[in-house]
């Protein structure tokens, strides 16, 4: 009971510093496959430099595989609506996500630099939602974010942990 309500609790601490930058900045700091990253910090705690740095390397692939497959596939037509039954806009879309997932995954096992939710982040961006080489950056610095805001935590949380040990007798 206690790591679910832990690991639920550091979760949200993890997104509100994104959440908050987010808002202030109206940029988007905030896009789904961040969830899984937080929920992956926050219950497995990846504070080691090579950790964070395989994190924040599978997005900025995710993110480069998405932008690559979008410009040659995508069709320039965004998957905010479904579109018609066999259209040169859909074919483009479906050709664009595969694309992009073959890229990422060969690029992310070719780096060891492996971390799932990156999938997700490559498909955000090969469909047409965050698509713009911009918004690709804002992905990799936001990924970054969490990661230092984590390892932030993570020493904190170990002073803490340090200071509630009883002292030896």
């Amino acid at each position: 009971m206690r790591r679910r309500l832990g690991t639920s609790l550091y979760a949200g601490l993890l997104f509100t510093a994104l959440g908050v930058i987010a808002w202030a900045s109206g940029q988007p700091f905030v896009f789904p496959s961040l969830g899984p990253t937080a929920f992956v910090l926050a219950f497995e705690g990846h504070s080691d430099r090579p950790d964070a740095a395989r994190i924040v390397a599978s997005h900025l692939i995710g993110g480069l595989a998405g932008l690559l497959a979008w410009s040659l596939l995508g069709g320039q037509v965004p998957i905010t609506a479904t579109p018609p039954p066999l259209s040169a806009a859909g074919l483009g879309l479906a050709a664009s996500a595969t694309l992009s997932i073959m890229l990422t995954s060969w690029a992310m096992i070719a780096t060891d630099a492996v971390h799932p939710p990156a999938c997700a982040t490559t498909l955000i961006v090969s469909l047409g939602l965050l698509s713009t080489p911009r918004q690709v950056g804002i992905i990799v610095v936001a990924v970054a974010i969490l990661v230092g805001v984590n390892a932030a935590g993570e020493r904190v949380i170990k002073r803490v942990d340090f200071v509630d040990d009883p002292l030896p007798t």
